[in-house]
């Protein structure tokens, strides 16, 4: 499915435009004004991009986004078809918020249980029906500028940053290893500052 799923991005590469940055917004936290910009590539199917929102996400926000000293950019890596749909229902309001990409990783388990792409989608269906923000998630699910986005995201972490695994943390344009330590991640953001 991996080898599908990678082939049709290469292929969508020919014959997609991509300048579509301006129409989709960015999901990011944090001040603008940040002197240090962090990047984080992830899969919505990723159980480690799950425990890195959980785990790492909630200390990096207190000691760091909210007091204005590190902004975070989420984009999007997806690793397979069910993820690609996640991502496109994490971006489907175009506000540039995180709430939806929060709640589908505190919700994974709930939705990537399955053995086809329809059971998937059927439970990635209710998480969002169920939720407080009354998508449509077949309109979000169909819309191509969304999925053009997402493409580019991918291409370009594969491209530009060489990721081969999720999550990858970028900071100020260099790979940080070890994602899903938090002291390491701290130590190595305060001599930045």
């Amino acid at each position: 499915m991996k080898k599908i799923f990678i082939k049709t991005i290469i292929i969508l590469l020919f014959f997609t435009s991509f300048n579509l940055k301006a129409e989709i917004k960015p999901i990011i936290e944090g001040s603008f004004d940040a002197k240090v910009k962090l990047v984080v590539f992830e899969s919505l199917t990723c159980s480690h991009c799950a425990d890195f929102h959980k785990n790492v996400y909630p200390s990096l926000k207190t000691d760091f986004i909210d007091n204005g000293l590190v902004s975070i950019e989420f984009r999007n890596f997806p690793l397979d078809i069910a993820a690609f749909n996640a991502s496109k229902i994490a971006h489907c309001r175009n506000d540039g918020k995180s709430d939806i990409l929060h709640h589908l990783y505190n919700n994974q388990s709930s939705w990537i249980k399955g053995s086809t792409i329809e059971d998937l989608n059927k439970n990635l269906k209710k998480v969002v029906q169920e939720s407080v923000f009354k998508l449509d998630f077949d309109k979000c699910i169909a819309d191509s500028k969304i999925e053009d986005f997402i493409l580019e995201d991918r291409i370009d972490g594969a491209k530009n940053y060489k990721i081969e695994a999720t999550p990858t943390l970028i900071i100020n344009g260099e790979k940080f290893e070890n994602p899903k330590n938090y002291k390491k991640l701290k130590k190595y953001i305060e001599k930045l500052i």
